[in-house]
């Protein structure tokens, strides 16, 4: 249980990314883990497509542009989860570790602009990827502004 109080603190949902079935915002669940944000799944799922693809690029790519992509596709998730565990200590390493997560989202569109340019991956591969760290870096700005003050404080410890 939580110290000081007999509920469970509950964390807006929509800090989190996380949606219900409809279209509204709900205010009903707590962060436990980085794995409960939307963010790091959205992030995770991508990355592991990254990966897969990358593997198919021609032999010279692949310890340049792929190892590249795999790396910065990899980092997004890496730093949710390692901001995450060290928010506790810090709401400033959160933060942190958002911005560098934030960065590699950014990063992944340039790698997947050269794919397509250089011809390794087709137009709506490289759109999707596109609009997806797109939604990616938003979805972690907003997660930054809004990891104010208490947010840390506000997780569930650890049992």
């Amino acid at each position: 249980m939580y110290r000081g109080s007999s509920r469970v603190p509950k964390l807006r949902i929509q800090m989190t990314g996380i949606r219900d079935q409809g279209s509204d915002w709900r205010c009903a669940m707590a962060v436990r883990s980085f794995e409960d944000l939307e963010v790091f799944q959205r992030a995770y799922r991508l990355s592991l497509q990254v990966h897969r693809i990358s593997l198919t690029l021609p032999p010279v790519e692949q310890y340049a542009l792929g190892d590249q992509m795999r790396r910065a596709s990899k980092a997004i998730c890496a730093n949710i989860a390692e901001g995450f565990g060290r928010q506790r200590g810090s709401g400033a390493d959160f933060k942190r570790f958002l911005t560098m997560a934030t960065g590699s989202a950014d990063e992944m569109r340039v790698w997947a602009r050269y794919c397509f340019d250089l011809g390794y991956i087709g137009e709506g591969t490289w759109r999707h990827w596109r609009d997806e760290y797109g939604q990616i870096a938003r979805m972690l700005q907003a997660l930054k502004a809004k990891s104010g003050p208490g947010w840390g404080s506000s997780r569930i410890p650890d049992p």
